[in-house]
């Protein structure tokens, strides 16, 4: 049960020690992270553990050394635990800095932050999976307003070990960008992310809804260029992209990020049949 005064509801928690690696190596890369006056990153919803929270001051801090990571969770056990986990990093007990900027608190959607703080970035994995669809976008709208001019969301979901991952960032104008994140070596077909797609769009991969036709035309070109996988699997998922982009999908022209088993497209070419935001 959460506290009084929180607002959510207690997820299940489940939380593996380099899961969320391929949506902090996306925050890490992003021109808002890089801007901001005030780098304050919320992990909303850590978990059973405060170690994806470590992680992801960890791994923030090589772009953005003067990063503050704040860890809230609506369930006051799971808020003891990450402060245990915290007092042995101070203690230098663990690969950790023991300097890290981050700390832990009580907090849910209505994000908690000291005086008139704002965070530049809110990281909510794997909790607004747990939730009703009709639930998700007055939960965003929600989150942003506890952001930065020009501040970010980050909601995604991911597999147990991170191999398969996908996210949406929002701005106060509402959803940007569809982001999916694979691990390559071994891919079947890259539609395996269909059972890891947010919560938005999870129930939406059926016939007549854009992302459905996303899936169909990934697997599509994946399977076009098969005779690539004899060049290793990155090369083949950067001619999937390309050829995204030549067939009209607004995709988004990175190589380096193509080459990390990324694609990111905009948020108007997946958006749910009459999706609004306000």
């Amino acid at each position: 049960m959460a506290s009084a005064g929180v607002i959510g509801t207690v997820t299940r928690g489940t939380t593996n020690t380099n899961r969320l690696r391929r949506v902090d190596r996306w925050i890490a890369s992003s021109p808002v992270l890089r801007r901001a006056s005030d780098p304050l990153v919320v992990d909303l919803g850590y978990g059973a553990s405060g170690v994806t929270a470590l992680e992801l001051h960890q791994r923030l801090a090589k772009a953005r050394p003067d990063v503050e990571v704040l860890g809230l969770e609506i369930e006051p056990g799971r808020l003891r635990t990450a402060l245990d986990q915290l007092a042995i990093v101070r203690a230098g007990g663990t690969g950790f800095a023991p300097d890290a900027r981050i700390g832990f608190a009580l907090g849910g959607f209505e994000v908690p932050l000291p005086g008139d703080r704002r965070a530049a970035i809110i990281r909510a994995f794997n909790v607004l999976r747990q939730y009703d669809e009709p639930e998700v976008v007055p939960a965003w709208r929600r989150l942003v307003t506890r952001l930065q001019p020009d501040g970010m969301l980050v909601d995604g979901t991911c597999d147990e070990i991170g191999r398969i991952a996908s996210w949406v960032d929002v701005s106060a104008d509402g959803p940007r960008h569809l982001t999916i994140s694979l691990r390559l070596a071994g891919l079947e077909l890259p539609s395996v992310v269909a059972e890891r797609l947010p919560k938005v769009l999870i129930h939406r991969n059926v016939p007549g809804e854009p992302v459905h036709e996303l899936m169909r035309d990934l697997d599509r070109l994946w399977r076009v260029h098969s005779p690539l996988a004899a060049y290793g699997p990155t090369q083949r998922w950067i001619a999937v992209a390309q050829g995204m982009r030549d067939t009209g999908w607004p995709v988004r022209a990175s190589k380096a990020r193509w080459r990390l088993g990324e694609l990111t497209v905009d948020w108007a070419a997946v958006a749910p049949a009459g999706f609004v935001w306000r």
